[in-house]
């Protein structure tokens, strides 16, 4: 079994690599064998698994999952990272299928459409991405379940309820279709090098019943989200062409009124409204 690169080593193939981690990647590598053990307990990893990876950097978490016996679909945008990965990890184990690109550009990182019928994501995020990337993901096909390492202020948005003044579009996307089961706080020595940020594990599972909003449906959300003082009536009255009426009525059916605000409006009904 491969271990976890710890700070030293982290540091020591980096030199080798001459690569000086980049900042406006999110490069901040995963040094801690404890929270790498703890994503694959997450994520309900086992042998067969098909597992999608975004930003593998140097391989800890990938290597990880190629030994729990998982086939790995991982995305890398810095070519020498790439580079590094294609002429270790991927040249010696064919079950690693590993892409350049952009995450946001490939959410799944090139997984087929034969493979989706059931999948997992594992992934230390780039955080720069993780909204838009899993704006992608939630357009489908859903994975099972998700174990994502993220920005802890962006944890909280995605798992923000009703009412909150951090309960947004990606809020709404995202709890249609996952439920969010306990993760783990993790600490900045857990990387290298360590982020100014605090970091959380965050653990979501499919929901039975998975709702997946359609573009224009996600584009009206959004767009209210982006003016979320205002009232919902007035907010529909320029963007669909009835001004929404149908749901309007449908809000009022459950005690809400066209001067309710897009934060108080509960996932369930959001889920209703159609364009």
């Amino acid at each position: 079994m491969s271990l976890p690169l710890t700070p030293k080593t982290t540091r020591d193939l980096l030199t080798q690599l001459g690569h000086e981690p980049k900042r406006f990647l999110g490069q901040n590598f995963l040094v801690d064998g404890n929270i790498v053990r703890k994503s694959l307990e997450l994520g309900g990893v086992t042998a067969g698994d098909t597992v999608v990876e975004i930003g593998p950097g140097l391989g800890t978490l990938t290597n990880a999952l190629l030994d729990a016996g998982a086939e790995v679909w991982a995305i890398e945008r810095d070519y020498g990272l790439h580079k590094h990965l294609a002429a270790t990890l991927a040249a010696t184990n064919p079950r690693l299928h590993l892409m350049e690109g952009d995450g946001v550009e490939h959410p799944l990182a090139g997984l087929p459409a034969d493979r989706t019928g059931s999948f997992k994501i594992v992934a230390n995020l780039p955080y720069a991405i993780a909204t838009p990337w899993l704006d992608g993901v939630l357009s489908g096909p859903l994975p099972d379940r998700m174990v994502l390492m993220l920005q802890q202020e962006a944890a909280q948005r995605y798992v923000a309820q009703p009412g909150s003044k951090t309960f947004g579009a990606i809020s709404i996307t995202l709890q249609a279709a996952y439920a969010v089961a306990p993760g783990h706080k993790v600490d900045g020595s857990c990387f290298y090098p360590q982020p100014d940020i605090e970091s959380y594990l965050l653990h979501l599972t499919r929901l039975p019943d998975p709702f997946v909003f359609p573009a224009a449906v996600k584009a009206v959300i959004r767009a209210c989200f982006q003016q979320r003082r205002k009232q919902i009536g007035g907010l529909l009255r320029n963007k669909l062409p009835d001004g929404g009426a149908a749901w309007l009525a449908e809000l009022s059916a459950a005690g809400l009124g066209p001067h309710t605000r897009p934060e108080q409006i509960p996932v369930a009904l959001w889920r209703r409204l159609t364009v």
